[in-house]
């Protein structure tokens, strides 16, 4: 996601304003999508506006970045989308345990992966043993034409 976003940031806005145009065209919600990823980005709003503003000075990477990570924190410390039991304690086992089942879900991804790779190695490096292993095949002789 963050990678659809990078590409969007890097594009002028009057491609971006087109782009909400044609996403409203063809398929309002992804219109609706666009238009507001824009606002919350700060890309609709001059540079004037404030630091989320200057997206075209020599650090706009780091400033997008920067305004990305101080949503996640604000989001964070508001708990939004999230419904605390007002018990501390509980709340940090809880994002704790989160954490730790992301992070064994990510590698249980990657294992997944190697298995997958090496299983597909394992195929490829048994076809080339059985062409490798196989006779040679013998060219049919050329068909003569039939004597009138």
């Amino acid at each position: 996601m963050t990678g659809l976003m990078e590409r969007l940031d890097d594009l002028p806005r009057p491609a971006l304003i087109a782009l909400v145009v044609v996403g409203f065209i063809l398929f309002w919600p992804v219109g609706l999508a666009f238009l507001i990823y824009l606002i919350w980005s700060g890309r609709m709003f001059c540079s004037r506006h404030g630091r989320y503003g200057q997206w075209y000075g020599p650090d706009r990477r780091e400033a997008r970045r920067e305004a990305r990570e101080e949503w996640r924190a604000w989001k964070r410390r508001h708990r939004w989308g999230q419904s605390g039991s007002g018990n501390v304690a509980f709340d940090e086992y809880r994002e704790e345990t989160l954490r730790r089942l992301d992070e064994e879900q990510r590698e249980f991804r990657d294992f997944l992966d190697r298995l997958r790779a090496a299983k597909d190695r394992a195929e490829f490096d048994q076809f080339m043993d059985e062409r490798r292993n196989r006779p040679p095949t013998t060219e049919p002789p050329p068909a003569t034409p039939p004597s009138a």
